[in-house]
């Protein structure tokens, strides 16, 4: 086992709870080491959603390659399967070229579909389905789903519409259990998680907030809208883009919609934090130096 894991190309893996630096760390440690940046941001994805989703800017990136930024319309989903492909393919570019692929970023179902080579099926959307379902509570959905398939209840985050309705509708079209198995890992990972204290995270969350609202948050989703995104697929989004989109319609006030973000911003900490503790490969780090220490213990190692 051994033997073959050495074999293995080495990747980097950033990860942590929202709004707690991980981008600024990706960009250090690929200037230390001559690396390029792979984002796994579920949101960052789509073109035209930078202010919301924390995209990072050019001068921010300080000429490090960032990929898989700005590769999907916000007006088509991008599923995980599309991520898995891309991810895939640029690792291996940037492997080719003797750097070091450094992935960046909080959703963990990204990271999990990359590195440990997760099975996802290919199955096409049930509109129909979809729409039916849509209109079930959350916890209603998740009750479902646990009497469908108790393994992928149990993995999943219960809060999250969309991940609940489409694994519904793989279960239901494919009449099988949602495939999560994990394959061998193609790749030898360090695992880098950002630990920050709570009361610390909150403030960060706050700050972000109102720096978003001056940059124009609310002007990038009605350009969103004008552009042809529907108020519906905006909500989908959830975090910013939900709020900011109920605002924009008139349904709660401007007090609402930023009391709405904070508490949906922390909830989501909370969320990404509880199900990254049970992955015991992650090394907790709370500064550069230390990423940068074990970063080169792992390069240098066989």
């Amino acid at each position: 086992m051994g033997s073959t894991r050495k074999n293995k190309p080495k990747i980097i893996v950033i990860l942590g709870p929202t709004a707690s630096g991980k981008s600024d760390l990706a960009v250090k440690l690929s200037l230390r080491l001559g690396g390029e940046v792979v984002s796994a941001d579920s949101r960052q994805v789509y073109g035209g959603m930078d202010i919301g989703s924390g995209k990072i800017t050019q001068e921010e990136m300080k000429g490090v390659p960032h990929h898989l930024l700005d590769v999907a319309n916000p007006k088509r989903k991008f599923t995980v399967v599309r991520y898995k492909k891309l991810s895939e393919e640029k690792v291996k570019k940037i492997l080719k070229k003797g750097k070091i692929p450094v992935v960046c970023g909080g959703t963990a179902f990204y990271i999990e579909a990359l590195i440990d080579g997760i099975t996802i099926p290919e199955v096409p959307p049930d509109w129909k389905m979809r729409k039916r379902l849509e209109k079930e509570t959350t916890e209603n959905l998740y009750a479902k789903l646990k009497k469908l398939d108790p393994e992928r209840a149990k993995n999943i985050d219960k809060k999250n519409r969309r991940r609940l309705v489409r694994a519904i509708e793989i279960v239901e079209k494919s009449k099988e259990p949602v495939p999560n198995i994990k394959k061998d890992s193609p790749y030898q990972p360090l695992f880098l998680g950002i630990k920050i204290d709570r009361e610390r995270l909150d403030n960060k969350i706050e700050k972000r907030l109102k720096k978003r609202l001056n940059q124009g948050m609310i002007e990038e989703v009605k350009g969103l809208r004008e552009s042809g995104v529907s108020w519906k697929r905006l909500e989908e989004f959830g975090l910013e883009y939900k709020w900011v989109a109920q605002y924009l319609q008139n349904k709660i006030d401007y007090n609402d919609m930023y009391e709405n973000i904070i508490k949906d911003t922390r909830r989501l900490s909370k969320n990404q934090m509880q199900w990254w503790k049970k992955d015991r490969r992650i090394n907790w780090i709370e500064t550069c130096k230390e990423a940068e220490k074990l970063t080169q213990n792992f390069l240098n190692s066989p």
